[in-house]
């Protein structure tokens, strides 16, 4: 697997994969702060396709992402991370919309779990997921990181039609 960082204005964010795949993005802080394995080798060039679009992300000029991305998921999780991709750019849902999109209302906690476990959170846009009271949750990257990008694309939405 390789790996490199980039710095954002929610701190570097580790990206790791393949050649071909973008499969982790991790951030420097929160509960699940990520850093690269030891095994892991430093090569910053299968990369640049994805910290090009994430800067754009950062900087407001970009939507969605075009990237081949391949997280390790469950089937489940799979269904989950499919769901999020679907959370249009400035827009939140509940838990309990996600659990109804994946057909299966109940599994609320279970897309909460799937959810928390996003290896590709922001381009997965896990950040755009609320209590169903408008509250905001937990998130991987801390609570902060999670307002700074609902603030960001919520000052950007709408620019882009």
């Amino acid at each position: 697997m390789y790996y490199s960082y980039l710095e954002t204005p929610i701190g570097p964010l580790l990206l790791a994969g393949t050649v071909d795949e973008l499969n982790v993005v991790g951030f420097s802080a929160g509960t699940k702060a990520r850093g690269q394995d030891a095994d892991w080798e430093r090569y910053d060039a299968p990369f640049r396709s994805a910290k090009r679009q994430l800067t754009e992300y950062f900087e407001g000029t970009r939507q969605k992402f075009d990237l081949n991305i391949v997280p390790d998921a469950t089937p489940f999780q799979s269904q989950v991370l499919e769901a999020l991709q679907e959370i249009p750019y400035g827009e939140t849902r509940s838990y309990k919309d996600i659990a109804v999109a994946v057909g299966n209302p109940k599994a609320v906690r279970a897309v909460g779990t799937a959810n928390g476990n996003n290896p590709i959170p922001i381009i997965i846009p896990c950040h755009r997921v609320i209590g169903s009271d408008g509250s905001l949750t937990g998130f991987g990257g801390g609570l902060d990181t999670k307002r700074f990008l609902l603030a960001l694309e919520s000052d950007h939405v709408g620019l882009f039609t």
